[in-house]
């Protein structure tokens, strides 16, 4: 009896379980940390930014929403640089304007200065999401992309619940300007842990396998995300991203997902300050730490799909999301928090899991597919979280949880086209 043999695997892309692998995937968790640490750093000072300026709840929110909106504005910009001048250098950039722009904003003397600087900032930190996903997707092996870029998004929660609690025990010391300062300084330290520790692409050392060269070639990118001569244009790229299929049935989890997410996380406080719970502010303010199992969440959805797939998780983790609003409808504070422990690990767990598959359908113009994407995040969390808003005006907290929970039921829906979807080529 002959003994069959698999062919060799000549693709040189990393693996799980190298040194080099592992560096980038600590690189890429400090990206993570540093840009959502600062993308939210204000959102536990907004008192503080009320009285400092003597302005109104509304108009102190706005220092977030401007910030997120100048995210999800920037995306497809720095993707097309990204394409032209490479992923990490387009994160270096990115996160380097973004902590000088931290430094300034402190010394803001006008509520329309920090606007402006928030906007700005936002905007900078749009390099990050627009290009990280799609780096991982290049420069590490398919059969561990998925499982890195699980611990990238995992950094997420951990850079939003690790800076908002930093912020908020800052200004305890000094003010709302504090709070952002220390957010700041943290970036920066993931700044200087970034460009020490990511190891060179192996553009650079001229490592892509032969085999990758044709594949390269009719994606128009070449190794480490540099446009290949005689590469399809933005507009091409940027079509591509649009009509791949499958793309926008992922990109539509992103809107719907991220909406039914925020629309609790907006509204939690209010519940938890009111009727029966009665917490102070201080109190109710701990309800971030429940981003620690959005973490884990991140963290097993790239095991989890590599061992059945990208549908079964995605329905699974939307699944376990509804299971999670119908536990916050309870009155009992340990069963609330335990459902908000449940939605968040659910949340996160299918946010890794689309994101992942994003990057690996998006053969053509994959730098603009994540932008798309992460354009789409933004969306859902400010224009959903804002109708829950008005829906829990009208009719309350249950109101508020059920038009959640029909947002999950949409993008279940929505996601039925993803069913039979042919794995990315």
């Amino acid at each position: 009896m002959t003994a069959t043999t698999s062919p060799p695997d000549h693709d040189a892309r990393l693996r799980a379980g190298t040194a080099a692998y592992r560096r980038t995937v600590a690189a890429m968790v400090a990206v993570a940390v540093a840009t959502f640490a600062q993308l939210w750093s204000v959102q536990p000072v907004l008192p503080a930014i009320a009285d400092g300026f003597g302005s109104t709840a509304s108009q102190a929110a706005l220092t977030v929403s401007v910030a997120t909106g100048g995210l999800a504005g920037f995306t497809l910009v720095w993707s097309g640089a990204a394409d032209r001048f490479g992923r990490a250098r387009v994160i270096a950039v990115s996160l380097a304007l973004t902590t000088l722009l931290g430094c300034v904003t402190p010394l803001a003397g006008d509520l329309w200065v920090l606007l402006a600087l928030r906007a700005l900032q936002g905007a900078a930190l749009g390099g990050v999401p627009a290009a990280a996903v799609a780096y991982l997707s290049e420069e590490v092996h398919p059969a561990d992309a998925a499982r890195a870029t699980g611990l990238y998004i995992a950094g997420n929660p951990l850079g939003g619940m690790g800076g908002r609690l930093l912020a908020g025990f800052a200004a305890d010391l000094g003010g709302w300007q504090w709070g952002i300062a220390a957010n700041t300084l943290l970036g920066l330290v993931c700044l200087v842990v970034f460009v020490l520790v990511l190891p060179r692409p192996r553009r650079a050392a001229g490592a892509a396998p032969p085999s990758r060269r044709p594949a390269e070639g009719a994606r128009g990118e070449g190794p480490g995300g540099v446009k290949a001569p005689g590469a399809p244009g933005m507009g091409r790229r940027l079509a591509a991203a649009l009509t791949t299929r499958g793309l926008p049935a992922l990109y539509a989890q992103a809107l719907l997902l991220m909406g039914a997410f925020m629309t609790v996380y907006n509204l939690l406080g209010f519940r938890l300050m009111g009727e029966p719970f009665g917490l102070s502010q201080s109190a109710a303010s701990l309800l971030f730490l429940s981003y620690t199992a959005g973490m884990l969440g991140s963290a097993v959805a790239g095991h989890l799909s590599g061992r059945w797939g990208g549908y079964p998780v995605l329905i699974a983790a939307t699944a376990l999301m509804a299971a999670g609003l119908g536990g916050l409808l309870t009155t009992a504070l340990a069963g609330l928090m335990a459902a908000l422990l449940v939605l968040t690990f659910a949340f996160f767990c299918a946010h890794a899991t689309a994101s992942a598959w994003v990057g690996a359908r998006a053969v053509t113009g994959r730098a603009q597919a994540m932008a798309l994407y992460t354009l789409a995040y933004y969306l859902g969390s400010s224009l959903f979280g804002w109708c829950g808003g008005l829906v829990y005006d009208a009719v309350g907290w249950g109101g508020a949880v059920a038009f959640a929970a029909g947002l999950c039921a949409a993008a279940a829906l929505v996601g039925l086209r993803l069913r039979r979807l042919p794995p990315a080529a």
